[in-house]
C-alpha cells in the first residue's frame, strides 16, 4: 500500500457500527471519533491522516431517504480534492439502497467510496465492526503501481468481501455475512492479504466528478405473489403522480397469465408510467422472451431490468426520472448500464 499523499474521510451516517457502549450505564451511545480511536487504536498506526464528519443527529438506516443521499454526495463533493478516499459508516438495513443511489449520483467518480457497517457495535468483544472498518480504510487508501486508486467506484465491504455497491443486497439479519453480490464478481477478497480484482472495476469515462442531486420519488415496488388480486394491482397503478414502478416477478421475469394484469400495465405505460421487470430471485437475469408468461409483459410495455437488484433498479429509476427524461428515454436508459449496474449478454 502506498501511503504517499493518502488521506481518508470517514462519514458516519448512523447505524450499529458507530454505537459504543457506555461502560457506566451500559447504554449504547452514538459515534464519537475520539471514542472510536480508543476502541480501534490501530487507526493511529495506519500512517496517513483520517478525518471524520458525522450526521447530526445520526440516522438509523431505516430512516435513510434521498435527502440523506444528497447530504452524503454534498460532503463528498466538498471534500473530493482533499481526500484520496471515503469510507461511509452506515446501518445495514438500507446500505444497498444508499450504495446504489450514490453510484448514480456520483458521476465521474475516480476515487474509492466504501460503505461498511456491522452487525454488532464496535465496542463489543465479538464485533465485526472493527475488522470491517479497518479493511474498508485500507481498501479506500490502496493504490496501484502508478499511484491510482485500486477501486475507483462506490462499493460495499462486509465480512471479507468487497462488492460493487449497485450489485449488492442484504441477505442476512443475524450473521456476519450480511451482504452478497449474486450477479457480479467480488472486487476484492480480504484474508491474510487483500486480493483485488481490478479488471472487474468500473472506470468512469468522465474525467471529473459531476455530483447529481435530483431524484424523483414517485415510484413504487410491486412484488407479485400467487393469488394477488386485481383490485390491488389496479389501485397501485392508479396512484396519482405515479411515474415509475419496479415489478418483482417470478423466475426469469414471469407473471400470472391474467389479462387484467397485462391491461393494467398497458394502461399505465400509455400514460407514461415506466414499469421495470426485475426477478424476485437473488441471482439470475430477466428474460421475458423465454416463456409466454414473460412475453406478455413485453407486449404490455414493461421493460427488462436484466440482472439488476431491486435496490439498484429503484434508485436508478428515481435518478432518471429526477433528471427530466421522457418516459421513452427512461425506458431506454433502464435497459442499458450507466455505472455497471446491469450485465447484458
Amino acid at each position: 500500500m502506498n501511503n504517499k499523499n493518502t488521506s481518508i474521510l470517514l462519514i458516519y451516517t448512523g447505524g450499529t457500527i458507530g454505537m459504543i457502549e457506555n461502560v457506566q450505564t451500559g447504554a449504547l451511545e452514538n459515534f464519537n471519533f475520539e471514542q472510536l480511536q480508543k476502541h480501534v487504536p490501530e487507526l493511529k498506526s495506519l500512517g496517513f491522516p483520517i478525518e471524520s464528519v458525522q450526521f447530526e443527529p445520526p440516522i438509523d438506516s431505516s430512516d435513510i431517504n434521498p435527502d440523506a443521499w444528497r447530504k452524503i454526495v454534498r460532503i463528498i463533493e466538498e471534500n473530493y480534492e482533499r481526500f484520496s478516499g471515503f469510507v461511509i459508516l452506515h446501518g445495514t438495513d438500507t446500505m444497498a439502497y444508499t450504495a446504489s443511489a450514490l453510484s448514480f449520483m456520483l458521476e465521474g467518480l475516480r476515487k474509492p467510496v466504501v460503505l461498511t457497517g456491522s452487525q454488532l457495535p464496535i465496542g463489543k468483544v465479538r464485533t465485526d465492526g472493527k475488522e470491517n472498518l479497518m479493511t474498508s480504510i485500507e481498501i479506500a487508501s490502496a493504490q496501484d503501481e502508478n499511484g491510482n486508486p485500486m477501486i475507483p467506484e462506490v462499493c460495499v465491504f462486509f465480512e471479507s468481501h468487497l462488492m460493487r455497491g449497485n450489485r449488492t443486497t442484504k441477505i442476512n439479519a443475524e450473521n456476519f455475512n450480511a451482504f452478497r453480490s449474486y450477479n457480479y464478481p467480488f472486487l476484492a477478497e480480504a484474508g491474510i492479504h487483500i486480493r483485488y480484482s481490478p479488471h472487474y472495476c468500473h472506470r468512469a469515462v468522465v474525467t471529473h466528478l459531476v455530483p447529481h442531486y435530483y431524484l424523483d420519488t414517485n415510484v413504487l415496488i410491486l412484488k407479485l405473489f400467487p393469488g394477488i388480486q386485481k383490485y390491488v394491482v389496479d389501485t397501485i397503478f392508479d396512484i396519482p403522480g405515479l411515474k415509475g414502478l419496479i415489478l418483482e416477478t417470478f423466475g426469469s421475469g414471469n407473471a400470472p397469465h391474467e389479462s387484467w394484469l397485462v391491461d393494467a400495465i398497458c394502461r399505465a405505460s400509455k400514460r407514461g408510467v415506466v414499469v421495470v421487470n426485475v426477478t424476485q430471485c437473488l441471482g439470475g437475469c430477466v428474460d421475458m422472451s423465454k416463456y409466454e408468461t414473460g412475453f406478455q409483459l413485453i407486449q404490455s410495455g414493461c421493460v427488462s431490468g436484466y440482472d439488476s437488484t431491486t435496490e439498484s433498479a429503484l434508485t436508478k429509476l428515481m435518478f432518471l426520472l429526477g433528471h427530466g427524461y421522457s418516459p421513452e428515454e427512461v425506458r431506454e436508459k433502464m435497459m442499458h448500464s450507466i455505472v455497471g449496474e446491469i450485465t447484458r449478454e
